[in-house]
C-alpha cells in the first residue's frame, strides 16, 4: 500500500492525465483522529485509492464523494462526527471519537494540479517546503500552492500542519519534508529487514559495501542506491544527498570504523553502532576517536529494548530507535505500560 507523500505523488503523476483525480485532506481536527492535520489522500475515478485518513473505515465513503467532485469540477468539504449518534461515523462503531474534517478538491491540468507536481518534484529532489491550501471560503475550482523553503531542512521529520488567516480566508497551511534518508553500512543477509522496513516507511535507502559479495541487487531490490566506492567518497555523498541516519552494520571492525573516521565532522541525527559495548569501543579505537568528538549523536548498542534477536526484531528494534530519534520523540509507552506497580 502506498501511503507515505513522495510515493502517493509519484504514483500519481504517472496517470495524471490518463484519469480523473481528487485530492482528500484532513484540514481540521476537533479531539480524537487516527491521522495528523495535513495527511493527504488521492482518489482516481478509477477506484484507486493512494494513501489513508482513517484507519481504512472512512475511506469508502469519502470515495463516494470525491465521485461527486469528479463529476462537477467543484470541491467541498465533508465531515465526520464519531460523537454524533446520527452521523455515519458513529453508527458504525468505528472512528476515534473526534470530529474530522476533509477538503476535497479536484486536480486536473485547468488548476494547474493544485500545483502538486511542484510538491513531487521537491520531494524527488530532496528539497522541504509549504503546501498552502484555502478551506474557507472555499475555492469551487479548488486551490494549492507550493513554496520551497530550505529553513525547513533539519527539522523533524513530522510534517507539522496549522490552520492560518490570509487576507480574510482560511487556508491549511502544511509543512512538506523529504523522507528521512538512511545509511545502511554493511550488505549482509541481517541489512535486507533493515532495509525493509525503511523502504516500508516511504524512507530512501541506501547501502554501502565493498565487499562484492555483499549488498547484491537482488536482496536490495529498491535501494535508492547501493555504493562500493571509498569512505572518503561515501562522505561526501552523504553531505551532498542529505543523509540522516546512519547504521553501522557492515560486521567488520575496519570496514566500520573506516567510515566512522570518516563521519566525525558530518551533520547526521542518528550514527548507530551495531553490537555490544565492547564492540562499540573497538570500532572507536581503530577509527581513532572518541564518541565526544563525533559531531552527530552516536548510538551503540542500537535499538530499543524490544525482545527477541531473529534478524526482523534487531532491525524492527533499530528502526524504532532511528524513527524516535527523527521524530524527537522518547519512545516511551503511551499507556505507560510497565512503569506503574501491579
Amino acid at each position: 500500500m502506498v501511503t507515505d507523500l513522495k510515493s502517493i505523488l509519484n504514483t500519481w503523476h504517472l496517470n495524471r492525465d490518463n484519469q480523473e483525480w481528487v485530492l482528500a485532506t484532513l484540514y481540521k481536527i476537533e479531539g480524537s483522529s487516527y491521522r495528523k492535520l495535513g495527511a493527504m489522500m488521492l482518489i482516481s475515478s478509477l477506484g484507486e485509492r493512494l494513501g489513508m485518513l482513517s484507519g481504512g473505515c472512512l475511506e469508502a465513503d469519502i470515495q463516494r464523494h470525491a465521485k461527486q467532485v469528479m463529476s462537477t469540477l467543484t470541491s467541498k468539504t465533508i465531515s465526520y462526527d464519531a460523537t454524533d449518534e446520527d452521523d455515519l461515523t458513529f453508527q458504525l462503531g468505528i472512528g476515534c471519537g473526534g470530529i474530522v474534517h476533509i477538503l476535497l478538491q479536484p486536480i486536473h491540468k485547468a488548476n494547474d494540479y493544485l500545483q502538486l507536481e511542484l510538491v513531487s518534484k521537491a520531494l524527488n529532489e530532496n528539497k522541504p517546503g509549504r503546501y498552502l491550501q484555502q478551506v474557507s471560503p472555499i475555492l469551487p475550482a479548488g486551490s494549492g500552492v507550493f513554496t520551497q523553503n530550505d529553513e525547513l531542512h533539519g527539522l523533524s521529520m513530522n510534517r507539522k500542519a496549522q490552520l492560518v488567516e490570509l487576507q480574510g480566508a482560511t487556508c491549511l497551511q502544511t509543512s512538506i519534508y523529504p523522507p528521512p534518508h538512511l545509511l545502511i553500512v554493511g550488505g549482509g543477509a541481517d541489512a535486507v529487514p533493515v532495509y525493509t522496513f525503511a523502504k516500508q516507511l516511504g524512507w530512501s535507502v541506501t547501502v554501502w559495501d565493498t565487499r562484492a559479495a555483499n549488498a547484491k541487487r537482488q536482496y536490495f531490490k529498491n535501494a535508492d542506491a547501493i555504493l562500493r566506492f571509498t569512505p572518503s567518497e561515501l562522505k561526501e555523498y552523504c553531505i551532498t544527498n542529505k543523509v540522516d541516519a546512519a547504521i553501522l552494520m557492515a560486521h567488520s571492525v575496519e570496514l566500520d570504523a573506516s567510515t566512522l573516521a570518516q563521519f566525525k565532522d558530518v551533520s547526521f541525527k542518528y550514527i548507530g553502532l551495531l553490537g555490544p559495548k565492547h564492540r562499540r569501543e573497538q570500532v572507536l579505537e581503530h577509527a581513532n576517536t572518541r564518541v565526544s568528538q563525533i559531531k552527530s549523536p552516536v548510538f551503540g548498542p542500537v535499538g530499543l529494548n524490544l525482545g527477541g534477536d531473529s534478524p526482523e526484531s534487531i532491525a524492527l528494534s533499530l528502526i524504532s530507535e532511528i524513527h524516535a530519534v527523527l521524530c524527537d520523540k522518547n519512545a516511551q509507552s503511551l499507556s505507560h505500560w510497565g512503569q506503574e506497580a501491579c
